[in-house]
């Protein structure tokens, strides 16, 4: 099959764009094992400021780690309620209440951070705890979980689900853990991975939040580039890049509630269909 000039052409601003965004990265990551960034390759590769960057930052490793799962938790807890309410209560009321919780979203997040510490910065022992920078990620990440779990709620026939479920004299609780969670389970997965991956990243809200001892993987890595050699931030930015990459990864081959939710329907009609 011949292609035409305008496929070429196509083809070729793809790849420069796609050069234009990963040429920087892939320099950066060679710095990470290059002994001297400025004498490139030539002065030889080394794995020494990884082993350094581990030593230096691996608290704040295992902190971001840390408060990740637990923004996870919390917005599991939180986001899946809110979201079944929401998609249940289909009136204006529910739909100004959406929208509000998206404001965090919608506003620089320097502006939430400074508003959280106006708020709580006199309760010192909270304000020096990791606990602060996970009231500002929950608060960061929250939509995300309910708009995902939202948006396969509503794809549904979920009241005719319960009221069938009800007159079978299913009670609440059964009706929530055997209809609900189940039919909501691709958009739980889906925003679990975007809050894990929003909430290892997130610099610009949690930039003011942090204390010296409750740095986060990205506030170090501005750190490590701001007081320590270049080689030595590039090596911060290989370990971000090996904990962030295969979560994004799983956002692209799990993160779609609606392509989860047509192969879980496929699936379910070769079932019926098949002998």
């Amino acid at each position: 099959m011949r292609h035409g000039i305008g496929f070429w052409l196509q083809l070729g601003f793809t790849l420069l764009v796609s050069a234009f965004l990963m040429v920087p990265i892939g320099m950066s990551i060679l710095a990470g094992f290059t002994e001297n960034y400025f004498r490139g390759p030539s002065s030889g590769l080394t794995t020494r400021w990884i082993v350094e960057v581990w030593e230096r930052y691996g608290d704040n490793i295992f902190l971001s780690l840390g408060i990740a799962a637990s923004c996870l938790v919390v917005t599991i807890l939180i986001g899946v309620p809110a979201a079944y309410v929401l998609a249940k209560r289909q009136s204006r009321l529910s739909r100004m209440f959406e929208e509000l919780i998206i404001l965090p979203v919608a506003i620089p997040g320097l502006a939430t951070a400074l508003a959280l510490v106006m708020l709580y910065g006199t309760f010192g022992g909270f304000r020096s705890s990791w606990t602060f920078v996970l009231v500002g990620h929950v608060l960061y990440t929250l939509p995300f979980m309910v708009r995902s779990v939202l948006a396969v709620l509503s794809s549904i026939d979920l009241r005719t689900l319960e009221e069938g479920a009800a007159s079978l004299g299913a009670g609440f609780w059964t009706r929530f853990w055997t209809i609900v969670l189940p039919n909501a389970g691709s958009g739980i997965l889906a925003g679990s991975l975007m809050v894990t991956t929003l909430s290892i990243g997130e610099f610009n809200l949690t930039l003011l939040l942090t204390t010296p001892f409750t740095q986060t993987i990205p506030v170090g890595l501005a750190v490590a580039y701001t007081n320590a050699r270049l080689e030595l931030g590039s090596a911060y930015t290989v370990l971000f890049f090996a904990m962030i990459i295969p979560l994004l990864v799983a956002m692209q081959i799990w993160g779609n509630p609606s392509r989860t939710s047509t192969k879980r329907k496929r699936r379910a009609l070769e079932k019926v269909v098949s002998p």
